[in-house]
């Protein structure tokens, strides 16, 4: 509302002012308008030192807390460019559910500062199987090395998931005198392309090493094998 201007006549005792009771009632008026804008209508919310100035408002340090603005309420219209910085944000206050979507690209991530810990698991993580025989998954996001902990006893087949284009996955431990195929989940056809002339050993420790070079439904790979052993001297 408006604020209610109390009339209190041209000179004093004159008898035009208002009557007490109606000076009163503007009083109690102009009061709950400023407790309902600063509080919850019948105490004050707001601590701490305000202070007010021609065109501005100054609110001392931790003065305003989240249950005091509501949802919506500042928006980046009501915020001077640059007004918000690091020192105004606290740590880890600040979420994925307070991004919008799109609102991060590479303009506003800082050169070095997506860190290894940062990469999802499919770039970085290890996937031990125990598996000895018959089909097993290679979920490519999973992993980015893959470990077979026991020798075969069987023919394996090992078939691929959730494979992308460029991912290069190495699988080690594979050992013992059996078939080893590969399979994928294209939805529509996989080529397997060996590079080089080195064939699976079961007699040794193998390495496989694959890279996806189309994860189209038409899927491609790249793969090698070799066995290896421990040595220092390359």
């Amino acid at each position: 509302m408006a604020k209610t201007a109390i009339n209190v006549g041209s000179a004093a005792n004159d008898g035009t002012g208002d009557p007490l009771r109606t000076a009163m009632q503007s009083t109690n008026s102009n009061f709950n308008e400023l407790y309902a804008l600063l509080g919850d209508g019948s105490s004050l919310s707001i601590s701490g030192d305000v202070t007010m100035s021609a065109g501005a408002v100054t609110i001392a340090n931790d003065a305003v807390e989240n249950a005091m603005i509501a949802a919506g309420a500042v928006d980046t219209t009501e915020l001077a460019a640059d007004a918000v910085d690091g020192t105004k944000i606290a740590d880890d206050s600040v979420n994925s559910e307070h991004y919008v979507d799109g609102s991060i690209d590479t303009a506003h991530i800082a050169d070095d500062q997506i860190t290894y810990a940062k990469i999802e698991n499919r770039y970085t993580a290890k996937v031990e199987k125990s598996d000895t025989s018959g089909a097993v998954s290679i979920d490519w996001s999973a992993g980015t090395t893959f470990e077979f902990t026991a020798s075969l006893t069987g023919a394996l087949e090992l078939d691929f998931t959730n494979f992308k284009q460029g991912q290069v996955i190495g699988i080690y431990g594979l050992t013992g005198s059996q078939t080893i195929t590969l399979d994928s989940d294209a939805a529509t056809s996989e080529t397997f392309n060996k590079v080089g002339g080195v064939d699976y050993d079961g007699t040794g420790t193998n390495y496989l090493q694959v890279v996806c070079v189309d994860d189209s439904a038409d899927a491609v790979f790249n793969y090698s094998v070799a066995t290896y052993t421990s040595s220092t001297t390359p």
